[in-house]
């Protein structure tokens, strides 16, 4: 991940200055950074599976529920990749990077939520939660209901990043810039600012 293809500025040609770089998206925690103590592990039949990868070389999407949109993610941020709903567990003992992915509606809070406390229980070792990705599961705001209960589960990740409803992608259409809003240019560049800034120095337990 050494160049952001998701930017609205223009890659320079070979004889153009480089342009100046614009404001950097704040990427401090709002939450938890770290798993904490005292949190109960949820039991086994509430969690999600696991699986070996060889090293920590690269940011993974974990959708906690079918149909959240972990290879959208991946295929909006290219050198990323979507862990098919697992937690991507490298050897030691570098951590490897994963935001968590989940649809707004009650069934998608509810997985995030899990998710989120089994990574907070500390039984998710190799891994740092950096957030979570919300994606509109429809068009328009959310109901009340449900925004509350976003907020309490984004409150249990150190981010939380909101991708709004978009037309075309539901119609099938794979992810552009021309199709893309300038949220979800905001939200990428975010994730990469993060994830470039120190890649592999967040806490997790080994």
């Amino acid at each position: 991940m050494t160049q952001n293809p998701w930017t609205r500025e223009q890659s320079p040609g070979p004889q153009q200055p480089s342009p100046s770089p614009g404001p950097q998206p704040d990427i401090t925690p709002r939450g938890p950074s770290a798993p904490q103590h005292g949190v109960p592990a949820p039991a086994e039949d509430q969690r999600l599976p696991k699986f070996a990868i060889p090293a920590a070389d690269t940011l993974w999407w974990v959708g906690v529920h079918g149909g959240s949109g972990e290879t959208t993610m991946s295929v909006l941020l290219p050198g990323t990749r979507a862990s098919n709903h697992r937690w991507p567990i490298p050897p030691p003992p570098v951590p490897t990077p994963v935001i968590l992915v989940a649809r707004t509606h009650g069934s998608g809070l509810r997985a995030a939520q899990r998710a989120a406390i089994e990574w907070a229980s500390g039984v998710v070792q190799g891994v740092a939660v950096l957030g979570l990705v919300l994606i509109a599961d429809a068009p328009g705001r959310l109901p009340r209901v449900l925004d509350d209960f976003a907020d309490i589960v984004g409150g249990g990740v150190p981010r939380v990043w909101d991708i709004p409803w978009i037309e075309e992608w539901r119609r099938g259409e794979a992810p552009t810039p021309d199709n893309t809003p300038d949220e979800v240019f905001e939200v990428l560049e975010s994730i990469y600012a993060l994830r470039a800034s120190n890649p592999a120095d967040y806490p997790a337990p080994y």
